[in-house]
């Protein structure tokens, strides 16, 4: 198969969302799917109707055609997205561990294969999908392990989605061709060094001047922030608000404007391969259109897109602990010991399937809260669960997974090592999950 085929048949395959309607989720058997595709697995029931198999129903947690909440087209659109990293990311993915980022040259290849932007609606630019397809591309991250993608979602599921949103009409057409070419990088800025999960604490602010701004601050901990050509820009502008959350506003700062510095990748435990950086702002002058929204309206929408951040982590948590069951099963079936592989002990065929049960409970959560974004009713309570159970089982499974590889596991040269390392910060990410717990009891004490 030719490139040009497979870029071909990737944009075609994304077309097919612009004109699928909202998915039908009351679970009626898909017979469109054949039951001699060796790739989708099935099962018949009493009727003979083909229904899809939840995944750990299949023979592997990675299988394609599985999962009720997707439809054909959608696995058209995931083999697509998984032949893309096998060929375009996996065999480069080493060399971007080490040098702190990935090559421009892939993220342009994305958006020439369609891949940014998938649930941008049409009219803005983007590929029209639904928020299904979007989430597939965060599922194939995970399963591949392949952390340094993880930019490629906070630019598509976070940052344009501000942009569609709240951008005017002359900020979407600037900015969102070149973001879904891959061309023009996004980032947003919110966390500093004394404000983390606490936005009403931050101190960068922007201070009118004419009919512009001047912006002042530094971020830190930002995703995409040593690559980006665009970036979100959380300031106060209102200090004399009297709630914090009053007073705070989004900016588009392109990163060529004087006064806007970046800060090397920061050398972190894990997710080598994904840029995080500290970003500096020193009377930066902003136009009067680089205002993102309303005035002061910046907490507010925040708020109102946290939901989704937190769903990304959670499906890509999720989709990560697939990974790692699958490679950990594989490793034990082929290691022995005393002289028999190591799935023949009971103690590892028992560590399995507590490992199976964890993960398969949470597929189940997670794929509810697909549902219920899919359905905008995916409050921030549930996000808040979702996002601390999931990652806290990320983590677990890590560790169980690191342990059946013996000292082996130890070793960077395997994929579960590596895995083991990325998996820790995503408790951390879109708020730690102690500030889940906080929100998740608020929501249990108030009702």
């Amino acid at each position: 198969m030719t490139p040009s085929t497979v870029v071909n048949m990737a944009r075609n395959s994304v077309r097919f969302f612009r004109h699928i309607p909202k998915l039908n989720y009351n679970f009626k058997p898909i017979s469109s799917i054949s039951s001699r595709n060796t790739e989708t697995q099935n099962v018949k029931t009493e009727q003979q109707e083909v229904r899809r198999l939840e995944p750990c129903q299949a023979d592997s947690m990675l299988d394609m055609g599985t999962r009720r909440i997707y439809s054909e087209e959608h696995d058209i659109f995931r083999r697509q997205v998984r032949r893309f990293i096998q060929e375009n990311v996996i065999p480069y993915h080493e060399e971007w561990e080490k040098q702190g980022h990935i090559s421009r040259e892939v993220w342009e290849e994305a958006g020439r294969q369609g891949f940014h932007g998938v649930n941008i609606p049409s009219e803005h630019g983007g590929w029209g999908g639904d928020f299904l397809a979007s989430g597939i591309v965060m599922e194939e991250v995970g399963f591949a392990n392949v952390s340094g993608l993880s930019g490629f979602t906070l630019h598509s599921d976070i940052v344009m989605p501000y942009l569609s949103r709240y951008g005017s009409k002359e900020q979407i057409d600037k900015y969102m061709p070149s973001m879904v070419a891959g061309t023009c990088i996004g980032a947003i800025a919110m966390t500093e060094p004394t404000a983390g999960s606490d936005i009403q604490g931050i101190k960068s602010r922007a201070v009118k001047d004419g009919d512009g701004w001047i912006l002042n601050g530094s971020k830190v901990f930002i995703t995409n922030g040593y690559m980006c050509d665009l970036c979100i820009v959380v300031a106060v502008t209102d200090t004399s608000a009297k709630n914090a959350s009053s007073g705070i506003s989004l900016f588009l700062v392109d990163a060529s404007m004087p006064g806007f510095t970046k800060g090397k990748p920061l050398k972190k435990v894990g997710t080598h391969a994904q840029d995080t950086a500290e970003l500096f702002f020193e009377d930066v002058k902003l136009p009067a259109d680089s205002l993102l929204g309303k005035e002061n309206h910046g907490f507010y929408y925040l708020m109102n897109d946290l939901p989704r951040e937190r769903l990304m982590i959670i499906i890509y948590a999720q989709a990560h602990a697939e990974f790692m069951f699958e490679e950990t099963r594989k490793y034990v079936k082929q290691r022995k010991a005393f002289g028999k592989n190591l799935s023949n002990l009971s103690t590892i065929q028992h560590k399995l399937a507590e490992m199976k049960s964890e993960i398969a409970v949470g597929r189940a959560f997670t794929d509810n809260c697909i549902e219920l974004y899919h359905h905008n009713q995916l409050d921030s309570s549930t996000a808040s669960i979702g996002k601390y159970w999931v990652s806290e089982m990320q983590n677990r499974i890590a560790t169980q997974c690191l342990q059946l590889h013996g000292g082996w596991g130890y070793m960077m040269e395997y994929p579960i090592a590596r895995a083991f390392v990325d998996a820790r910060v995503q408790t951390i990410y879109g708020g730690a999950n102690e500030i889940m717990k906080e929100l998740i009891s608020r929501k249990i004490i108030k009702n």
